[in-house]
């Protein structure tokens, strides 16, 4: 027992990283540099261990621990709380993901600023994604139809487009839809500012500008551009990005596409429907590699019905440039090929746009290129967030959207967080026939170890898609084998994109095969074909 009056060691531990954390708050408020150099710190806990008649405090372990504890990791994260910044949360980027955060901020009350710095407002969908290629592809789609008319005993005779006007149809969408998203950011209750900026350290920017912005809290929101490509003789030879494609003034009459996803089956199509004999080259065994191979090949058939070219299973090894030929080499199983056109197509993916920002000065960690988050949408950085694009791990817009309205409210509301679920992923590649898909597949069910039983019925045996002559495709269930709650669902086929939301909406609301298969639906329509798979496998279900 010590001095009347004293503490015991034991007591003194408690009591002196409450009498830090108070010293600290009363230096925030009076010269918050006091708390910036270690050597102030510990006189301090000298002068409690003194009072508490503790003379070998100062070597006592726990006390070194504490004071290197707050020293590193809680002087900035208790300063940040007490020193004024410019706003609360600044956001970096205006397009999808950076709309909807801005949005949710000052709807939640915070002091909030986006920043952006693109030579264009209004992000990659509106401006070189979805909405310019669907209006593309659905030109496209609506020149196939009319020159396919036939078997309605329809003559159309020899169907013919005009691209500029194609083109200029595009761009007045286009136009009005950045026109409405720049009106949305100008006056949203956010300040908008056009500007690049890069972290010079976890609560600054510097901008472009020449200013310099704080922020108690940022959310990354800066997207993606297209991927350089692996095969550095392409560069020589020269290439369309999805960018470039889609200011085109005038149509190659061949064209090389490199790549199996969304953006290289789109492309492919419409230049195809369009005219241009195309070739697509694929690294894997299928395209679409996030779909199940039974997706995969009712497209490709398709497409090499329509007069696609269509290789898998590749390796590119070469390209180069021959007058006006472009030519790409590459392995085709034992096969060495190679293919000339007047132009190649790039498609093979995109990277986050996070080169500019000098994440590590913010602390930031960014995993084989993405920014690395939590569920919560939160970096290495705990007070930096990151939505969109530039995160993942799937690069779409509902999603995107989705993201930034999450970052926000656990910014406004830390108390009360909300969490990034995938459970009802959804992609939809708008080919004919439309390719979607919501909630797992079966080779993602097989991988997680998840019991499931599937079942599908065909569009070449349906009512509705049999009248409009679309009898590609198929749509297709997985259902828990206890349970039957639905847990995935594809649809290739007429409208597939449209279709597919039936199932989100079974799933959202965690619905089994069987109340799927006795809900009533209207005949003759497309969304009815949803019936047929799920009495199959109520009844599967039931009598396990």
């Amino acid at each position: 027992m010590g001095d009347p009056g004293g503490l015991e060691p034991h007591a003194v531990k408690p009591f002196a990283e409450i009498f830090l954390v108070v010293s600290m708050q009363f230096a925030g408020k009076v010269q918050a540099d006091f708390v910036d150099v270690p050597g102030q710190i510990a006189p301090a806990v000298h002068d409690l261990a003194w009072t508490a008649r503790i003379d070998n405090l100062a070597h006592d372990r726990y006390i070194v621990k504490l004071i290197n504890r707050v020293v590193k990791f809680e002087i900035a994260s208790i300063l940040s709380g007490m020193k004024s910044f410019d706003y609360e949360v600044a956001i970096l980027g205006g397009g999808s993901a950076g709309y909807a955060a801005a949005r949710t901020a000052a709807g939640a009350g915070l002091k909030t600023a986006v920043i952006e710095g693109g030579a264009e407002v209004g992000g990659l969908c509106i401006l070189r994604g979805c909405m310019p290629t669907k209006a593309l592809l659905y030109a496209a789609e609506v020149m196939h139809l009319a020159s396919h008319a036939q078997p309605w005993g329809i003559r159309a005779g020899k169907v013919g487009f005009n691209l500029a006007r194609v083109m200029a149809r595009k761009d007045m969408l286009i136009d009005d839809f950045a026109g409405y998203r720049r009106k949305q950011l100008a006056r949203g209750r956010f300040q908008f500012i056009r500007a690049q900026a890069r972290f010079l350290d976890p609560h600054a920017v510097q901008m472009s500008n020449g200013k310099v912005l704080t922020a108690k809290s940022f959310i990354i929101c800066t997207g993606s551009v297209v991927a350089p490509t692996p095969l550095p003789q392409l560069s020589a030879a020269g290439y369309l990005t999805s960018d470039e494609a889609l200011r085109l003034k005038r149509l190659p009459k061949s064209l090389i596409v490199l790549g199996g996803g969304p953006i290289a089956c789109e492309f492919a199509q419409f230049f195809a429907r369009f005219g241009v004999k195309v070739t697509l080259i694929q690294r894997g065994e299928h395209l679409l590699r996030d779909f199940d191979a039974d997706a995969a090949i009712e497209l490709e058939r398709a497409f090499r019905r329509e007069g696609i070219e269509l290789y898998t299973n590749t390796i590119l090894t070469d390209a180069k440039r021959q007058g006006r030929r472009k030519t790409v080499l590459f392995q085709h199983g034992k096969k060495a090929v190679s293919v000339s056109a007047e132009e190649i197509f790039f498609a093979l993916g995109r990277r986050p746009n996070i080169s500019p920002l000098d994440l590590d000065r913010a602390g930031v960690a960014a995993g084989n290129g993405w920014i690395a988050t939590n569920e919560l949408l939160q970096t290495s950085a705990p007070h930096i967030y990151a939505a969109g694009d530039c995160t993942g791990p799937h690069e779409i817009v509902h999603l995107a959207v989705q993201q930034g309205e999450i970052a926000a409210h656990n910014i406004a509301r830390p108390k009360s967080p909300r969490r990034m679920d995938y459970r009802l992923f959804i992609s939809i590649v708008f080919t004919e026939p439309q390719v979607a898909l919501v909630g797992l597949t079966e080779k993602e069910a097989r991988a997680r170890g998840i019991p499931y039983q599937s079942a599908s019925y065909p569009f070449n045996d349906h009512g509705k898609s049999l009248i409009m002559e679309a009898t590609d495709g198929f749509v297709k269930l997985l259902a828990d084998e206890k349970s039957g709650e639905i847990l995935g669902g594809t649809c290739v086929g007429p409208a597939g994109g449209e279709l597919i939301h039936e199932i989100v909406a079974a799933m959202a609301k965690r619905m089994s095969v069987r109340e799927l298969a006795v809900m009533p639906h209207y005949h003759p329509t497309l969304a009815e074909i949803w019936t047929y798979p799920a009495e199959e496998l109520a009844e599967t279900i039931t009598a396990r």
